[in-house]
C-alpha cells in the first residue's frame, strides 16, 4: 500500500520555522502570517501523528522524532530545487556558461572568443573561473574546460590540446650584465614560480636540460595564478617556465622569447568536459566544435 504524502505546505512550514526556530521568521520568510504557520504545522503534526515543536513560553525546540526527520525533509527539498533549475537551463538553449581556469581564459580561451561570437550570435557565452573542479549536479555550468588525463567518471571528455613545457622571458634578459645564453645562467636570474598544480614545472624542465634540480629552489617568486607568472616574465622581473597555451601568443608577439631549445611535453592536456546528459545539447556542440577547431589550428 502507497504511503499518502504530507502537506507540501505543511512542509515548507516545517523547515522554514525549524531552520530558524521561529515561526515569526518562517512566516516572514514564506511571505504568510505566524497564524498560518502555526496552523500548518499543526495540520502536518496531526497528518503525521507526531508532535514536531515543543514551545516554551516564546521559544520552540524540535522534539527528537522532528530532529530525525528534518535533514530528510531539507534534502528533499534540495533535490526539488536542483531539479527545477537543471530543467530550466535545459529549456534555456541560449546561455552557455563554461567554466575554466582563471590563466587559460586569460591567456588563450579570450582573444579568441569573439570568433565563436561572430559564428553564434544567438548564444550567449558566459565564462566562470575557478580552481577546483566544477560540481555538475551544484553548479550553474553546462562544460568546463579541464586540464588532466580524461577520466572523470560520468562525464564526457573531448581532447582539446597538449602543452609543452619551457623557459620564458623578457628579450630584454638576452642581453646585460648577466646575459642569459645558455641553461646555467639560470643560477644569475630569479626564477618565476606558479603555486598549486604547476608547482614541479621548474625540476621537471631542469631534469630533462641535465641540470641540477635544486636551481629550482633557489631564491624566486612565487604567484598563485599563471597569467600572473607569465606578466612579471614579460615585466623582465624573471624567468617564468612557460607552458605552450599560455605563452604562445605573447611569444609570437614578442613580448616573450624562448631562450633554449629543451621543451618537455606535458604528462596531461586540456580537455573539455560536461555531463553524459546534456552533452549533446545544440549549444555546446556548436562550441564543442568551435573550441575543437581552434585548439587544432593553433597547435
Amino acid at each position: 500500500m502507497t504511503s499518502r504524502l504530507p502537506s507540501l505546505n505543511g512542509l515548507r512550514a516545517f523547515e522554514a520555522a525549524a531552520r530558524h526556530m521561529s515561526f515569526t521568521l518562517a512566516a516572514s520568510e514564506l511571505n504568510v502570517t505566524q497564524t498560518a504557520i502555526s496552523h500548518q504545522i499543526r495540520r502536518l503534526e496531526e497528518e503525521l501523528g507526531v508532535r514536531l515543536f515543543v514551545r516554551q513560553n516564546r521559544s520552540l525546540s524540535l522534539t527528537p522524532e522532528a530532529a530525525e526527520y528534518l535533514p530528510n525533509v531539507r534534502a528533499a527539498f534540495n533535490d526539488l530545487r536542483l531539479a527545477t533549475d537543471r530543467l530550466l537551463r535545459r529549456d534555456d538553449g541560449r546561455v552557455l556558461t563554461v567554466s575554466t581556469l582563471a590563466s587559460l581564459a586569460a591567456k588563450w580561451l579570450l582573444p579568441r572568443l569573439s570568433a565563436f561570437q561572430e559564428a553564434h550570435p544567438g548564444i550567449d557565452v558566459r565564462i566562470t573561473t575557478s580552481t577546483s573542479l566544477v560540481d555538475f549536479q551544484r553548479d550553474k555550468v553546462d562544460a568546463a574546460i579541464r586540464y588532466g588525463r580524461g577520466q572523470w567518471s560520468g562525464l564526457r571528455a573531448e581532447w582539446l590540446m597538449a602543452d609543452e613545457l619551457f623557459p620564458v622571458c623578457s628579450p630584454s634578459l638576452l642581453q646585460g650584465n648577466k646575459p642569459l645564453k645558455c641553461p646555467e645562467d639560470l643560477r644569475d636570474h630569479v626564477l618565476l614560480h606558479t603555486s598549486n598544480t604547476n608547482s614541479d614545472d621548474w625540476r621537471l624542465w631542469l631534469t630533462a636540460a641535465g641540470l641540477p634540480n635544486d636551481i629550482s629552489r633557489q631564491p624566486g617568486i612565487t604567484f598563485d595564478l599563471t597569467f600572473v607568472t607569465v606578466q612579471a616574465a614579460i615585466d623582465g622581473i624573471g624567468v617564468a617556465m612557460g607552458r605552450t597555451s599560455y605563452v604562445k601568443d605573447d611569444i609570437a608577439k614578442g613580448r616573450l622569447v624562448v631562450p633554449f631549445k629543451i621543451t618537455l611535453p606535458a604528462d596531461a592536456g586540456f580537455y573539455l568536459v560536461s555531463p553524459q546528459g546534456r552533452a549533446d545539447t545544440p549549444k555546446l556542440a556548436a562550441f564543442r566544435n568551435w573550441l575543437s577547431t581552434t585548439a587544432r589550428a593553433t597547435a
